[in-house]
Protein backbone atom coordinates (compact mmCIF):
# COMPACT_ATOMS: atom_id res chain seq x y z
CA UNK A 1 0.00 0.00 0.00
CA UNK A 2 1.05 3.56 -0.45
CA UNK A 3 0.71 4.09 2.92
CA UNK A 4 3.60 1.52 4.05
CA UNK A 5 6.95 2.86 5.51
CA UNK A 6 8.54 5.02 3.16
CA UNK A 7 11.35 7.59 3.16
CA UNK A 8 10.30 10.93 4.55
CA UNK A 9 12.73 12.89 2.54
CA UNK A 10 11.54 11.32 -1.08
CA UNK A 11 8.30 12.48 -2.39
CA UNK A 12 5.75 9.40 -2.67
CA UNK A 13 5.02 8.37 -5.88
CA UNK A 14 1.97 8.96 -7.82
CA UNK A 15 -1.17 8.29 -6.75
CA UNK A 16 -3.18 5.94 -9.24
CA UNK A 17 -7.00 5.95 -9.59
CA UNK A 18 -7.78 2.70 -8.38
CA UNK A 19 -5.29 3.57 -4.92
CA UNK A 20 -7.23 7.31 -4.82
CA UNK A 21 -11.04 4.90 -5.00
CA UNK A 22 -9.59 2.60 -2.68
CA UNK A 23 -9.07 4.86 0.02
CA UNK A 24 -11.97 7.10 -0.82
CA UNK A 25 -14.16 3.81 -0.35
CA UNK A 26 -12.58 3.09 2.58
CA UNK A 27 -12.90 6.61 4.06
CA UNK A 28 -16.71 6.39 3.27
CA UNK A 29 -17.61 3.34 5.85
CA UNK A 30 -14.76 4.75 9.14
CA UNK A 31 -15.79 7.86 8.84
CA UNK A 32 -17.29 8.36 11.93
CA UNK A 33 -17.10 11.57 14.47
CA UNK A 34 -18.90 14.35 12.56
CA UNK A 35 -16.54 17.21 10.57
CA UNK A 36 -14.55 17.46 13.15
CA UNK A 37 -13.16 13.92 13.15
CA UNK A 38 -13.37 13.64 9.03
CA UNK A 39 -11.08 16.49 8.91
CA UNK A 40 -8.80 15.39 11.40
CA UNK A 41 -9.36 11.55 9.51
CA UNK A 42 -8.05 12.80 5.99
CA UNK A 43 -5.48 15.34 8.01
CA UNK A 44 -3.48 11.98 9.52
CA UNK A 45 -3.85 10.27 6.44
CA UNK A 46 -3.06 11.76 3.86
CA UNK A 47 -0.85 14.90 4.99
CA UNK A 48 0.92 12.68 7.67
CA UNK A 49 0.85 9.16 6.57
CA UNK A 50 0.59 9.06 2.95
CA UNK A 51 1.89 12.42 2.01
CA UNK A 52 -0.73 13.19 -1.15
CA UNK A 53 -0.54 16.55 -0.37
CA UNK A 54 0.74 19.06 1.86
CA UNK A 55 0.06 20.91 5.22
CA UNK A 56 -0.40 24.39 3.39
CA UNK A 57 -2.21 22.88 0.73
CA UNK A 58 -4.84 20.64 2.65
CA UNK A 59 -5.16 24.07 5.04
CA UNK A 60 -6.17 26.29 2.22
CA UNK A 61 -8.57 23.59 0.86
CA UNK A 62 -10.23 23.89 4.15
CA UNK A 63 -10.58 27.24 4.49
CA UNK A 64 -12.45 27.30 1.44
CA UNK A 65 -14.62 24.84 2.23
CA UNK A 66 -15.16 26.12 5.87
CA UNK A 67 -16.89 29.04 4.70
CA UNK A 68 -19.36 26.97 2.23
CA UNK A 69 -22.71 26.40 2.16
CA UNK A 70 -22.92 22.41 2.98
CA UNK A 71 -20.73 19.78 4.36
CA UNK A 72 -17.21 20.94 4.84
CA UNK A 73 -15.37 17.43 5.41
CA UNK A 74 -17.19 16.01 2.15
CA UNK A 75 -15.84 19.20 0.27
CA UNK A 76 -12.79 18.66 0.97
CA UNK A 77 -12.72 15.21 -0.08
CA UNK A 78 -14.32 16.44 -2.79
CA UNK A 79 -11.44 18.99 -3.30
CA UNK A 80 -8.54 16.85 -2.98
CA UNK A 81 -9.86 14.42 -5.09
CA UNK A 82 -10.42 17.23 -7.53
CA UNK A 83 -6.98 18.82 -7.05
CA UNK A 84 -5.11 15.09 -7.45
CA UNK A 85 -7.34 13.63 -10.39
CA UNK A 86 -9.20 16.60 -11.54
CA UNK A 87 -13.26 16.35 -12.46
CA UNK A 88 -14.03 12.78 -12.51
CA UNK A 89 -11.16 12.60 -9.50
CA UNK A 90 -13.76 15.12 -7.51
CA UNK A 91 -16.92 13.11 -8.02
CA UNK A 92 -15.29 10.35 -7.18
CA UNK A 93 -13.91 11.02 -3.68
CA UNK A 94 -17.24 13.25 -3.12
CA UNK A 95 -19.68 10.17 -3.99
CA UNK A 96 -17.70 7.83 -2.15
CA UNK A 97 -17.72 10.24 1.04
CA UNK A 98 -21.55 9.96 0.53
CA UNK A 99 -22.35 6.54 -0.39
CA UNK A 100 -22.03 4.01 2.42
CA UNK A 101 -23.73 6.16 4.81
CA UNK A 102 -27.20 6.54 2.59
CA UNK A 103 -27.36 2.98 2.38
CA UNK A 104 -27.07 2.73 6.21
CA UNK A 105 -29.48 5.34 7.15
CA UNK A 106 -31.82 3.83 4.86
CA UNK A 107 -31.74 0.53 6.89
CA UNK A 108 -31.51 2.11 10.09
CA UNK A 109 -34.37 4.30 9.43
CA UNK A 110 -36.17 1.56 8.39
CA UNK A 111 -35.70 -0.09 11.55
CA UNK A 112 -36.91 2.75 13.43
CA UNK A 113 -40.45 3.21 12.05
CA UNK A 114 -40.66 -0.30 11.89
CA UNK A 115 -39.33 -1.07 15.63
CA UNK A 116 -39.77 2.58 17.13
CA UNK A 117 -41.92 1.89 19.46
CA UNK A 118 -40.56 -1.50 21.05
CA UNK A 119 -39.68 -1.11 24.82
CA UNK A 120 -35.98 -1.67 24.26
CA UNK A 121 -35.90 0.80 20.89
CA UNK A 122 -37.67 3.14 23.05
CA UNK A 123 -35.40 3.18 25.88
CA UNK A 124 -32.08 3.54 24.10
CA UNK A 125 -33.21 6.30 21.78
CA UNK A 126 -34.53 7.97 25.44
CA UNK A 127 -30.70 8.17 26.26
CA UNK A 128 -29.59 9.05 23.03
CA UNK A 129 -32.18 12.04 23.07
CA UNK A 130 -30.27 14.41 25.68
CA UNK A 131 -26.98 13.33 24.27
CA UNK A 132 -27.70 14.81 20.67
CA UNK A 133 -28.82 17.84 22.14
CA UNK A 134 -25.56 18.00 24.27
CA UNK A 135 -23.92 17.36 21.07
CA UNK A 136 -25.40 20.39 19.51
CA UNK A 137 -24.46 22.70 22.08
CA UNK A 138 -21.12 21.52 22.02
CA UNK A 139 -21.29 21.93 18.29
CA UNK A 140 -22.25 26.15 19.00
CA UNK A 141 -19.39 26.00 21.09
CA UNK A 142 -16.53 24.23 18.53
CA UNK A 143 -17.87 26.90 15.95
CA UNK A 144 -18.49 29.89 17.90
CA UNK A 145 -14.63 28.91 18.84
CA UNK A 146 -13.20 29.34 15.73
CA UNK A 147 -15.46 31.42 14.33
CA UNK A 148 -16.54 34.14 16.61
CA UNK A 149 -12.91 35.73 17.15
CA UNK A 150 -13.76 39.56 17.90
CA UNK A 151 -16.96 41.44 19.39
CA UNK A 152 -18.32 42.35 16.35
CA UNK A 153 -18.94 38.65 15.47
CA UNK A 154 -20.10 37.73 18.49
CA UNK A 155 -22.82 40.51 18.47
CA UNK A 156 -24.15 39.31 14.94
CA UNK A 157 -24.19 35.68 16.44
CA UNK A 158 -26.43 37.30 19.43
CA UNK A 159 -28.31 38.90 16.66
CA UNK A 160 -29.10 35.50 14.54
CA UNK A 161 -30.25 34.10 18.00
CA UNK A 162 -32.74 36.70 18.61
CA UNK A 163 -33.61 36.69 15.41
CA UNK A 164 -34.69 33.55 14.73
CA UNK A 165 -35.47 32.68 18.69
CA UNK A 166 -37.37 35.81 19.09
CA UNK A 167 -39.18 36.51 15.26
CA UNK A 168 -39.23 33.53 14.08
CA UNK A 169 -37.10 34.87 10.96
CA UNK A 170 -36.59 32.17 8.47
CA UNK A 171 -33.16 30.87 7.91
CA UNK A 172 -32.39 32.19 4.50
CA UNK A 173 -32.98 35.82 5.30
CA UNK A 174 -30.79 35.73 8.18
CA UNK A 175 -27.98 34.67 5.46
CA UNK A 176 -28.74 37.41 3.64
CA UNK A 177 -28.63 40.04 6.28
CA UNK A 178 -25.65 38.14 7.84
CA UNK A 179 -23.42 38.79 3.91
CA UNK A 180 -24.75 42.29 4.17
CA UNK A 181 -23.41 43.08 6.90
CA UNK A 182 -19.42 41.16 6.19
CA UNK A 183 -19.46 42.84 2.84
CA UNK A 184 -19.64 46.32 4.31
CA UNK A 185 -17.46 45.35 7.44
CA UNK A 186 -15.05 44.45 4.69
CA UNK A 187 -14.47 47.64 3.59
CA UNK A 188 -14.89 49.63 6.68
CA UNK A 189 -13.31 46.81 9.15
CA UNK A 190 -11.53 44.62 7.57
CA UNK A 191 -9.67 43.12 10.32
CA UNK A 192 -12.79 42.09 11.65
CA UNK A 193 -14.19 39.85 9.01
CA UNK A 194 -10.73 38.40 7.95
CA UNK A 195 -11.76 34.23 7.70
CA UNK A 196 -9.45 31.33 7.99
CA UNK A 197 -7.89 32.67 11.15
CA UNK A 198 -8.67 29.13 13.21
CA UNK A 199 -6.45 27.53 10.33
CA UNK A 200 -3.41 29.54 10.69
CA UNK A 201 -0.24 28.11 8.80
CA UNK A 202 0.92 25.12 10.27
CA UNK A 203 5.09 25.19 10.82
CA UNK A 204 4.56 20.97 10.78
CA UNK A 205 6.65 19.08 8.56
CA UNK A 206 5.59 15.87 7.35
CA UNK A 207 8.12 15.28 4.16
CA UNK A 208 7.65 16.53 0.84
CA UNK A 209 4.24 15.75 -0.50
CA UNK A 210 3.00 14.64 -3.69
CA UNK A 211 0.72 17.94 -3.70
CA UNK A 212 3.68 20.20 -2.07
CA UNK A 213 3.54 23.47 -1.62
CA UNK A 214 5.21 24.58 -4.35
CA UNK A 215 4.00 22.20 -6.71
CA UNK A 216 2.75 24.45 -10.11
CA UNK A 217 -1.34 23.88 -10.51
CA UNK A 218 -2.06 21.40 -12.62
CA UNK A 219 -3.84 22.23 -16.15
CA UNK A 220 -7.34 21.01 -14.93
CA UNK A 221 -7.06 23.16 -11.68
CA UNK A 222 -6.62 26.45 -13.94
CA UNK A 223 -9.72 28.54 -14.46
CA UNK A 224 -11.04 27.83 -18.11
CA UNK A 225 -13.99 29.99 -18.73
CA UNK A 226 -15.12 26.89 -21.17
CA UNK A 227 -14.72 24.37 -18.72
CA UNK A 228 -16.29 25.99 -16.03
CA UNK A 229 -19.26 26.85 -18.45
CA UNK A 230 -19.22 23.05 -18.77
CA UNK A 231 -19.46 22.20 -15.38
CA UNK A 232 -22.68 24.71 -15.19
CA UNK A 233 -24.32 23.17 -17.96
CA UNK A 234 -24.08 19.39 -16.61
CA UNK A 235 -25.17 20.69 -13.43
CA UNK A 236 -28.35 22.55 -14.85
CA UNK A 237 -28.95 19.51 -16.72
CA UNK A 238 -29.14 16.65 -14.17
CA UNK A 239 -30.39 19.48 -11.56
CA UNK A 240 -33.12 20.07 -14.32
CA UNK A 241 -33.52 17.05 -15.47
CA UNK A 242 -34.26 15.40 -12.43
CA UNK A 243 -36.68 17.93 -11.72
CA UNK A 244 -38.68 17.69 -14.95
CA UNK A 245 -39.45 14.21 -14.53
CA UNK A 246 -40.37 14.73 -10.84
CA UNK A 247 -42.91 17.58 -11.98
CA UNK A 248 -44.07 15.79 -14.55
CA UNK A 249 -44.64 12.20 -13.58
CA UNK A 250 -45.76 13.70 -9.50
CA UNK A 251 -46.75 17.41 -10.75
CA UNK A 252 -45.12 20.38 -8.76
CA UNK A 253 -46.62 19.87 -5.62
CA UNK A 254 -45.77 16.34 -5.56
CA UNK A 255 -44.27 14.89 -2.31
CA UNK A 256 -40.91 14.55 -4.20
CA UNK A 257 -40.71 17.27 -6.21
CA UNK A 258 -41.00 19.32 -3.21
CA UNK A 259 -37.92 17.93 -1.71
CA UNK A 260 -36.34 18.55 -4.44
CA UNK A 261 -36.75 21.99 -4.51
CA UNK A 262 -36.70 22.40 -0.52
CA UNK A 263 -33.59 20.53 -0.37
CA UNK A 264 -31.59 22.60 -3.29
CA UNK A 265 -32.50 25.54 -1.34
CA UNK A 266 -30.81 24.38 1.56
CA UNK A 267 -27.96 23.49 0.13
CA UNK A 268 -27.41 26.80 -1.06
CA UNK A 269 -28.18 29.02 2.31
CA UNK A 270 -26.95 26.43 4.86
CA UNK A 271 -23.30 28.29 5.91
CA UNK A 272 -21.16 26.58 8.66
CA UNK A 273 -21.50 23.26 8.28
CA UNK A 274 -24.14 20.09 8.67
CA UNK A 275 -25.44 21.79 12.41
CA UNK A 276 -26.18 24.90 10.42
CA UNK A 277 -28.83 22.73 7.93
CA UNK A 278 -30.83 21.47 10.98
CA UNK A 279 -32.75 24.68 11.88
CA UNK A 280 -33.48 25.03 8.21
CA UNK A 281 -34.54 21.62 7.59
CA UNK A 282 -36.41 21.57 10.91
CA UNK A 283 -38.40 24.93 9.52
CA UNK A 284 -39.25 23.58 6.39
CA UNK A 285 -39.36 19.35 6.77
CA UNK A 286 -41.57 20.00 10.57
CA UNK A 287 -43.35 22.81 10.44
CA UNK A 288 -43.84 24.04 6.33
CA UNK A 289 -44.60 20.38 4.97
CA UNK A 290 -45.19 18.13 8.24
CA UNK A 291 -42.94 15.31 6.83
CA UNK A 292 -42.28 14.70 10.23
CA UNK A 293 -42.39 16.00 13.67
CA UNK A 294 -39.61 17.11 16.06
CA UNK A 295 -39.44 14.52 17.91
CA UNK A 296 -38.88 11.96 14.91
CA UNK A 297 -35.90 14.60 14.05
CA UNK A 298 -33.70 14.68 17.20
CA UNK A 299 -34.50 10.90 16.62
CA UNK A 300 -33.11 11.45 13.20
CA UNK A 301 -29.73 13.66 14.36
CA UNK A 302 -29.25 10.80 16.62
CA UNK A 303 -29.01 8.03 13.73
CA UNK A 304 -27.18 10.71 12.01
CA UNK A 305 -24.29 10.79 14.74
CA UNK A 306 -23.91 7.18 14.87
CA UNK A 307 -23.53 6.21 11.13
CA UNK A 308 -20.35 7.31 8.99
CA UNK A 309 -20.59 9.69 6.67
CA UNK A 310 -21.42 13.57 7.15
CA UNK A 311 -23.66 14.26 9.62
CA UNK A 312 -25.86 16.34 6.69
CA UNK A 313 -27.03 13.28 5.92
CA UNK A 314 -30.10 13.69 7.95
CA UNK A 315 -31.73 14.69 5.35
CA UNK A 316 -31.47 11.33 4.33
CA UNK A 317 -33.74 10.40 6.76
CA UNK A 318 -36.12 13.46 6.71
CA UNK A 319 -36.74 11.86 3.00
CA UNK A 320 -36.72 8.75 3.45
CA UNK A 321 -39.53 9.60 7.28
CA UNK A 322 -41.11 12.37 4.69
CA UNK A 323 -41.71 9.51 1.91
CA UNK A 324 -42.79 6.95 4.09
CA UNK A 325 -45.45 8.90 6.15
CA UNK A 326 -46.72 10.27 2.82
CA UNK A 327 -47.51 6.82 1.33
CA UNK A 328 -46.05 7.88 -2.10
CA UNK A 329 -46.40 4.68 -3.47
CA UNK A 330 -49.08 3.09 -1.65
CA UNK A 331 -49.21 1.24 1.56
CA UNK A 332 -47.86 -1.74 0.55
CA UNK A 333 -44.69 0.14 -0.82
CA UNK A 334 -43.71 2.23 2.10
CA UNK A 335 -39.99 1.12 2.16
CA UNK A 336 -39.56 1.86 -1.55
CA UNK A 337 -41.33 5.55 -0.86
CA UNK A 338 -38.88 5.68 1.99
CA UNK A 339 -35.96 4.77 -0.65
CA UNK A 340 -36.85 7.67 -2.75
CA UNK A 341 -37.18 10.23 -0.74
CA UNK A 342 -33.90 9.70 1.19
CA UNK A 343 -32.06 9.15 -2.77
CA UNK A 344 -34.04 12.56 -4.07
CA UNK A 345 -33.11 14.72 -0.25
CA UNK A 346 -29.44 13.33 -0.86
CA UNK A 347 -28.90 14.42 -4.67
CA UNK A 348 -30.17 17.71 -3.98
CA UNK A 349 -28.66 18.46 -1.00
CA UNK A 350 -24.86 17.20 -2.43
CA UNK A 351 -25.04 18.26 -5.74
CA UNK A 352 -24.40 22.02 -5.48
CA UNK A 353 -21.10 21.10 -3.25
CA UNK A 354 -19.59 19.59 -6.48
CA UNK A 355 -20.45 22.56 -8.44
CA UNK A 356 -18.53 24.45 -5.55
CA UNK A 357 -15.41 22.84 -5.99
CA UNK A 358 -15.16 22.67 -9.47
CA UNK A 359 -16.18 26.27 -10.19
CA UNK A 360 -14.27 27.91 -7.08
CA UNK A 361 -11.20 25.29 -6.93
CA UNK A 362 -9.34 27.31 -9.39
CA UNK A 363 -9.93 30.67 -8.29
CA UNK A 364 -9.06 29.10 -4.48
CA UNK A 365 -5.31 27.98 -5.83
CA UNK A 366 -4.54 31.24 -7.23
CA UNK A 367 -5.82 33.42 -4.81
CA UNK A 368 -4.63 33.65 -1.02
CA UNK A 369 -7.20 35.37 1.18
CA UNK A 370 -8.71 38.02 -0.35
CA UNK A 371 -11.00 39.68 2.42
CA UNK A 372 -13.21 40.90 0.09
CA UNK A 373 -14.30 37.28 -0.85
CA UNK A 374 -14.29 36.20 2.54
CA UNK A 375 -16.00 38.53 4.40
CA UNK A 376 -19.35 37.92 3.63
CA UNK A 377 -18.87 34.04 4.03
CA UNK A 378 -17.50 34.93 7.64
CA UNK A 379 -20.17 37.07 8.69
CA UNK A 380 -22.21 34.01 7.95
CA UNK A 381 -20.37 31.93 9.59
CA UNK A 382 -20.67 33.96 12.76
CA UNK A 383 -24.65 34.15 12.11
CA UNK A 384 -24.62 30.66 12.43
CA UNK A 385 -23.31 30.00 15.74
CA UNK A 386 -26.61 31.70 16.96
CA UNK A 387 -28.99 29.78 14.73
CA UNK A 388 -27.35 26.52 16.34
CA UNK A 389 -27.55 28.24 19.77
CA UNK A 390 -31.28 28.17 18.91
CA UNK A 391 -31.24 25.17 17.74
CA UNK A 392 -30.04 23.51 21.03
CA UNK A 393 -32.89 25.43 22.68
CA UNK A 394 -35.37 23.66 20.99
CA UNK A 395 -33.95 20.01 21.09
CA UNK A 396 -33.59 20.55 24.95
CA UNK A 397 -37.30 21.98 24.89
CA UNK A 398 -38.25 18.94 23.41
CA UNK A 399 -36.26 16.41 25.17
CA UNK A 400 -36.78 17.48 28.87
CA UNK A 401 -40.61 19.18 28.68
CA UNK A 402 -41.81 16.35 25.49
CA UNK A 403 -45.32 17.19 26.17
CA UNK A 404 -44.95 21.20 26.71
CA UNK A 405 -44.14 23.08 29.96
CA UNK A 406 -46.76 21.80 31.96
CA UNK A 407 -45.76 18.71 31.50
CA UNK A 408 -43.49 16.98 34.03
CA UNK A 409 -39.52 17.71 33.96
CA UNK A 410 -37.51 14.82 32.71
CA UNK A 411 -34.80 15.19 34.89
CA UNK A 412 -32.69 11.82 34.26
CA UNK A 413 -32.84 13.36 30.77
CA UNK A 414 -31.09 16.23 31.88
CA UNK A 415 -28.35 14.54 33.77
CA UNK A 416 -27.54 12.56 30.80
CA UNK A 417 -27.66 15.74 28.70
CA UNK A 418 -25.25 17.37 31.43
CA UNK A 419 -22.74 13.94 31.49
CA UNK A 420 -22.89 13.98 27.81
CA UNK A 421 -21.67 17.61 27.29
CA UNK A 422 -18.95 17.38 30.13
CA UNK A 423 -17.55 14.12 28.45
CA UNK A 424 -17.73 16.17 25.27
CA UNK A 425 -15.89 19.08 26.64
CA UNK A 426 -13.94 18.53 29.39
CA UNK A 427 -12.64 14.59 28.68
CA UNK A 428 -12.87 14.83 24.85
CA UNK A 429 -14.17 11.81 24.63
CA UNK A 430 -15.41 10.96 21.21
CA UNK A 431 -19.38 11.85 19.47
CA UNK A 432 -20.13 7.95 18.65
CA UNK A 433 -18.42 6.68 22.47
CA UNK A 434 -21.30 9.46 24.21
CA UNK A 435 -23.86 8.32 22.19
CA UNK A 436 -23.56 4.69 22.92
CA UNK A 437 -22.89 5.46 26.75
CA UNK A 438 -25.81 7.01 26.34
CA UNK A 439 -27.81 4.66 24.87
CA UNK A 440 -26.83 2.04 27.03
CA UNK A 441 -27.49 4.21 30.50
CA UNK A 442 -31.31 4.78 28.54
CA UNK A 443 -31.89 1.31 28.07
CA UNK A 444 -30.72 0.13 31.51
CA UNK A 445 -33.13 3.54 32.83
CA UNK A 446 -35.81 1.89 30.94
CA UNK A 447 -35.53 -1.39 32.49
CA UNK A 448 -36.18 -0.38 35.51
CA UNK A 449 -38.75 2.00 35.62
Amino acid sequence: MQAAIQDSNTPPAPVSIGEAFGYWLKLGFISFGGPAGQISMMHQELVERRRWISEHRFLHALNYTMVLPGPEAQQLATYIGWLMHGAWGGIMAGVLFVLPSLFILIGLTWIYLVFGDVPVVAGILYGIKPAVTAIVVFAAYRIGSRALSNNVLRALAVLAFIAIFAFDVPFPYIVLGAAVIGFIGSHFAPEKFRAGGHHGESRKAYGPALIDDDTPIPAHARFSWSRSAGYVVIGLLIWGGVMAMLTASLGWDGTLTQMGWFFTKAALVTFGGAYAVLPYVYQGGVEHYLWLTGAQMIDGLALGETTPGPLIMVVAFVGFVGGWTRELFGPEALALAGAAGAGIATLFTFLPSFLFIMLGGPSVEATRHDVKFTAPLTGITAAVVGVVLNLAAFFAYHVLWPEGFGSTFEWFSALIGLAAFIALFRFKVGIVTVIAASAAVGLAWSLLV
